[in-house]
Order: C-alpha cells, then structure tokens, then sequence
C-alpha cells in the first residue's frame, strides 16, 4: 500500500467515526503509524490526547477530558464530580476526571488528563452504567441517581455539601425519583444517611 492511499484510508476512517478514535483502531485498518503521523504533521490530523486523534476538520469537542478517558480507558465508568459535572448536577468544576474501575484493576497510565481512580467492589460496580454517545463516542457513566448515592458514600472526600446540592438539583431536574435515588443509596450503603435529607426536601 502506497503512503498516499494509506494516508487516505486513515482519514476515510476518521471521517467514518465522526469523532476521536485511538492509534490502535486506526492501525487496525490498515494505516501504517508513519503515515498517521504524516497526516498529523500536516495538520489534516489532530492528536486529542496521546493515543488519541480525530481529524482537523472536525469541530473541537465538547467534552475532550472524559471522551480521552472513555477512549484510553474503556473498562472505566466516569463517576462522581465528573459525572455530576456532565449532567449538571453540581457547581463544581473538576480539576480531575474521575473514573470507577473495578478492584483489581491496574491503574491507567494517562499523561492527560489528570485522573481520580476510584476502586468499586464488584456490587458496587456494575450498577447503574449507561453509556452516552458524546461527538461519536461511547462514554460509559453512571446514571443521575447512581452518582449521587455514590458522592453521599464518599461524602467524607467531597464534601457532603457536593452530595446535597446534587440530590437537591437532581430532584428538581427529574433526573431520578424518590425511588430510584433510594435504590442506589441501599446499594451504596448509605439509605440511612439519604433517607433525611429526602424527607426534608418533600
């Protein structure tokens, strides 16, 4: 294969996606690294993150920190802040993308962005992961009332001022009802510290 028509499979492929994809999945088309790398040097390709490209053409992305994460670390779940931020639950700016794996798990070698890992055990792993397409991307995150039964669990990290207010907005927002916020807090193990703050809000 020429360099020209790998070059012009790589950007056939980019453009396929319609957003971010690794070096590896790039390189299993076929593309040939020095060829990526040309495409990158002439500015028709842009590194999003180490291991992470798109074309230039392409708009920037709305959210590169967690797309990066859910790109370089697929077994992952954005959780916590990070996810409270995505879905608006919290004035918090995150300075980290926080992300649940498994117990177990090695921790991911990233040189950006700068990562929170958050070891769940296995019953508190698997529920309440949904996956968002976010510019093409599947993001896997927990949903509105998982996340806030988990800030309430790690509300001696966060603050519990974090687990109120997002409570609070997720209820006035109908991300979740009374039941389902209560749900997650038994799984979290924390139905006994939610239950009051529930009740002074009805």
């Amino acid at each position: 294969m020429t360099s020209s028509s790998s070059q012009q499979r790589a950007i056939e492929k980019l453009r396929q996606a319609g957003g971010p994809l690794r070096t590896s999945q790039i390189l299993a088309a076929g593309v040939h690294r020095r060829n990526l790398y040309a495409l990158r040097d002439a500015g028709i390709v842009v590194r999003v993150s180490r291991g992470v490209y798109q074309l230039a053409e392409l708009p920037p992305l709305s959210e590169p920190d967690i797309i990066t994460v859910a790109s370089r670390v697929p077994n992952g779940v954005i959780c916590l802040v990070s996810a409270l931020h995505f879905y608006g639950l919290t004035t918090e700016i995150p300075r980290h993308v926080s992300v649940a794996l498994p117990r177990g798990t090695t921790r991911p070698k990233l040189d950006w962005p700068p990562l929170l890992v958050y070891r769940f055990s296995k019953t508190m792993f698997e529920p309440g992961i949904e996956t968002r397409k976010i510019e093409g991307v599947p993001v896997r995150i927990y949903v509105p009332a998982k996340t806030v039964a988990d800030c309430f669990r790690f509300r001696n990290r966060l603050g519990l001022d974090v687990a109120i207010e997002a409570l609070r907005a997720g209820l006035a927002e109908r991300l979740f009802t009374l039941g389902e916020i209560m749900r997650y807090a038994e799984i979290c193990r924390v139905g006994k510290i939610v239950r009051p703050f529930l009740d002074a809000m009805q």
